[in-house]
C-alpha cells in the first residue's frame, strides 16, 4: 500500500520529510516533486533499490537514471575528474533544472548508468527535493514518476494515477514549476553537447559556457542499437495513449476544425489561447475537444501545461489529438522536443495529408 505524505513546498515540515527519507534509507521508493516534474526516487548507491524503479515504471534497463544530489559539494561522491569548467558552471546554475553528464566514480551502481562510465547528475531547485536528499544522506536516483512511455507527471494527481499501489511513498508537494524535465548537457566532450533540451534554455546555458553543440538530431529518437548516455534520448517518450499528430502549419488547425463536423469520431485540438480564440471566432466548433495549453506569448505557461494537456487528451472521447507547432526558441525547444517524441514523428503538413489522417 502506498503511503501519502503531504508536505508544504514552501516550508517543508522536517518531520514529514524524515519519514520519506527513512524509506529511501531502507531501500524503498519515494515519488517526490521537483521544480521540473515529479521524480520516482531510490537510494542511488543501492542497486537493488534502483532496480525497483525500472520494475515499477517498466523502464528499459539501457535507459540511465539521473542522480540527484543536495549540493555541488556532493559531486565527488558520484563523479571523478570534475574539471574547473564544470565546477565554475555548477556554482552558477545549481540548484537548478540542468543535468550534467560526467565521468562516474565506482560507488555508483551500473544499473543507474546502464553500465556506462558516465553518470547524469543534477542538484534540483526545490525545497522538498533538496530536503529529502539531505535527510536521506545519499544521492537519489530518479527518473520521472510516471509509467514508461507515458506523459511525465507534473501534479500529485498524475503520480497517484500512475503509481498508487506501486511505490512505497508519494509526497504531495503541489504542482511542478516548469512542467518539463531538466536540460541535459554532456560535459565529457568539447564543446559541451546538448543531449536533451529542458527547462534551462540553450540561450541561458551559453551565457555561462559559451557556444555549446546542439545536434541537428536533438528531437529525434536514437535507433534501437544506439547507446543512450542520458534519459530521453531513446524509445517512445512522454506519449498519451491517444494518437497525437503535429500540425506543421497553423491553417491545418482551422481545416481540422472544419473537417471534424463530418467525422464519426470526435477529435481534439491542443493549442494556445490565441489559436483557440481564432478557432472559436472562425469556425462553429462541433465534434471537437479543445485543450488550451497556454499563451503563444508565454511558452513557460505552455511547458507547464503540456503533459497535463496530454493526459487531458486521454480523458476525452477523441480518437486522436492534433497539436500546434510552437516556436523552437528558448523553452520552446524543450516543448517541441516533447511533442516530437510524444507524436512519434507523426505530423501533417498539407490539407490532403490531414484529410487522409481523419478519414
Amino acid at each position: 500500500m502506498t503511503e501519502i505524505i503531504r508536505i508544504d513546498p514552501i516550508n517543508p515540515e522536517t518531520g514529514r520529510l524524515a519519514r520519506a527519507a527513512e524509506v529511501i534509507k531502507d531501500g524503498g521508493t519515494v515519488a517526490f516533486p521537483t521544480e521540473t516534474v515529479y521524480g520516482l526516487g531510490a537510494n542511488g548507491f543501492d542497486a537493488n533499490a534502483c532496480s525497483r524503479i525500472f520494475e515499477i515504471k517498466g523502464r528499459p534497463a539501457d535507459n540511465p537514471l539521473i542522480l540527484h544530489i543536495a549540493a555541488a559539494s556532493w559531486l565527488n561522491r558520484v563523479a571523478n575528474g570534475v574539471d574547473r569548467r564544470t565546477l565554475d558552471l555548477v556554482e552558477k546554475v545549481w540548484p537548478g533544472p540542468i543535468t550534467l553528464v560526467l565521468k562516474r566514480n565506482n560507488d555508483v551502481p551500473d544499473i543507474v548508468t546502464a553500465g556506462l562510465k558516465t553518470a547524469a547528475i543534477r542538484c534540483p531547485a526545490h525545497r522538498i527535493a533538496l530536503g529529502l536528499i539531505e535527510q536521506s544522506g545519499v544521492p537519489i536516483a530518479a527518473p520521472s514518476a510516471n509509467l514508461s512511455t507515458k506523459p511525465s507527471t507534473t501534479k500529485f494527481e498524475h503520480v497517484l494515477q500512475d503509481l498508487d499501489g506501486k511505490v512505497d511513498v508519494i509526497i504531495d508537494g503541489g504542482d511542478a514549476t516548469f512542467g518539463v524535465e531538466s536540460t541535459i548537457i554532456d560535459m565529457t566532450v568539447n564543446p559541451p553537447t546538448l543531449l536533451r533540451p529542458g527547462a534551462f534554455t540553450v540561450e541561458e546555458i551559453e551565457r555561462y559556457l559559451g557556444m555549446i553543440k546542439v545536434p541537428k538530431t536533438i528531437n529525434q529518437s536514437l535507433k534501437s542499437d544506439d547507446v543512450a548516455i542520458a534519459p530521453g534520448m531513446k524509445y517512445r517518450h512522454y506519449a498519451p495513449d491517444k494518437k497525437l499528430v503535429l500540425a506543421n502549419d497553423d491553417t491545418l488547425l482551422h481545416a481540422a476544425a472544419e473537417l471534424a463536423v463530418g467525422l464519426k469520431d470526435p477529435i481534439a485540438i491542443l493549442c494556445s489561447k490565441q489559436k483557440a480564440n481564432a478557432l472559436m471566432n472562425g469556425v462553429k466548433l462541433r465534434n471537437i475537444s479543445l485543450i488550451v495549453l497556454g499563451s503563444d506569448d508565454n511558452l513557460y505557461e505552455v511547458a507547464r501545461n503540456l503533459f497535463d494537456g496530454f493526459r487531458a487528451l486521454d480523458a476525452t472521447g477523441a480518437k486522436l489529438g492534433i497539436i500546434q507547432k510552437f516556436d523552437e526558441k528558448g523553452i520552446g525547444l524543450a516543448i517541441m522536443n516533447r511533442v516530437y517524441k510524444a507524436a512519434g514523428g507523426s505530423s501533417v503538413g498539407t490539407f490532403s495529408e490531414l484529410k487522409e489522417l481523419l478519414n
